[in-house]
């Protein structure tokens, strides 16, 4: 008797797997506790302010109709899901669609079976077995008894099996609130998962030993962006007159994608004990109507681009004459939150969204 209630607690927890997060940590703690500080499971309303900022003006609230579930609540239709992104709703995308509006998820329809991405495992599924020998004293077990777990999805090599939820929004004017370049995808060395989920210390499972795994905790404007500091250089160069930095944006799409995000280049002469602070260069993406800025909603065109796009060195002279001795510190920099558009959304005492926030600080001797 104890041994089928046993039997059934373990069925039980199995199949808990399909849809209970939590149920994962036992094979995948530090993926788990990664997981757990990321904007990806922070999706929804309740614990993602700027979310629910826009969606509490946004038309569609008032008419009940959620339309941001498929991507921030995908086990529910509801704005008011207590659950977002979980692994599950990643590791059982099978293809991603293409539409005009945006891409949709198709996904995994037999249970249990959950898609990865290991190095030399390419062309292999692994499915739980148990083995016995010595008369059943010595089992040998492979594969996780969770899930199966197959490595053969392309996708996931790539950063195509992040293009449905991070390619392109379209409001209801058809106008693109939101995009990112899809050829920065499509590299199996360089892309979304390289970036954001880099290779760190920590078994990816206590179920194999591993000396490395991917970040769970995405890395970006709002977790950890120090890790993504390395796509982004800059370089100072003396003229007679002047001198100029350059920030070179190393990544395959502008520098920060999100229409509410703002960059700033801030730079500071030293001279004989002094600070002097030069000009503060901004760079963003604006979106509007009738050449202003508007609600995502309502925008129709771009009212002003000046974002440091994929790929691009941008160069920003100041008119001030160096001498020998002079310290240059330049920081790049930016805020969650357009300074001008927290307060049209009940933001501005949120300090978290509204500060400056560091992105790298360098310093630079005259000769």
């Amino acid at each position: 008797m104890r041994l089928l209630i046993s039997l059934m607690a373990l069925l039980s927890m199995q199949l808990s797997a399909v849809n209970d997060t939590s149920t994962c940590k036992a094979c995948h703690p530090t993926i788990y506790n990664e997981f757990q500080q990321s904007f990806h499971k922070k999706s929804t309303i309740k614990e993602d302010k700027v979310h629910n900022a826009v969606w509490q003006k946004h038309p569609a609230k008032a008419k009940g109709k959620y339309k941001c579930a498929k991507c921030h609540t995908p086990e529910s239709k509801k704005a008011e899901a207590h659950q977002g992104i979980t692994c599950i709703s990643c590791h059982t995308i099978t293809k991603v669609e293409e539409h005009s509006k945006s891409n949709k998820n198709i996904y995994e329809a037999k249970k249990r079976t959950f898609y990865s991405a290991q190095k030399g495992m390419e062309d292999k599924k692994i499915i739980y077995k148990e083995e016995s020998s010595w008369l059943g004293l010595v089992t040998k077990t492979t594969g996780s008894p969770y899930h199966d777990i197959d490595y053969r999805h392309k996708d996931f090599y790539t950063g195509n099996v992040c293009m449905g939820c991070h390619s392109h929004k379209q409001n209801g004017k058809g106008f693109n609130v939101c995009q990112t370049d899809a050829e920065g995808a499509k590299d199996t060395k360089s892309n979304c998962i390289s970036c954001h989920m880099p290779k760190i210390k920590g078994s990816a499972t206590t179920i194999r030993e591993s000396k490395t795994h991917a970040f769970h905790g995405f890395a970006g404007a709002r977790n950890n962006p120090k890790m993504l500091a390395k796509y982004v250089d800059i370089s100072y160069k003396k003229g007679a007159k002047n001198f100029s930095i350059t920030v070179e944006n190393k990544a395959p799409h502008n520098l920060l994608t999100h229409p509410l995000r703002v960059v700033q280049l801030k730079t500071i002469l030293k001279r004989n004990g002094k600070s002097i602070p030069l000009k503060t260069e901004t760079f963003v993406k604006v979106i509007g109507t009738n050449n202003k800025p508007s609600m995502p909603w309502l925008a129709t065109q771009v009212v002003k681009d000046n974002m440091i796009k994929a790929k691009e060195k941008r160069v920003v002279t100041f008119e001030k004459e160096l001498q020998s001795g002079d310290e240059i510190r330049t920081t790049l920099g930016f805020y969650i939150v357009n300074p001008k558009a927290a307060p049209k959304l009940g933001l501005e005492n949120e300090k978290s969204l509204t500060k400056f926030t560091t992105l790298k600080d360098v310093y630079f001797t005259v000769k």
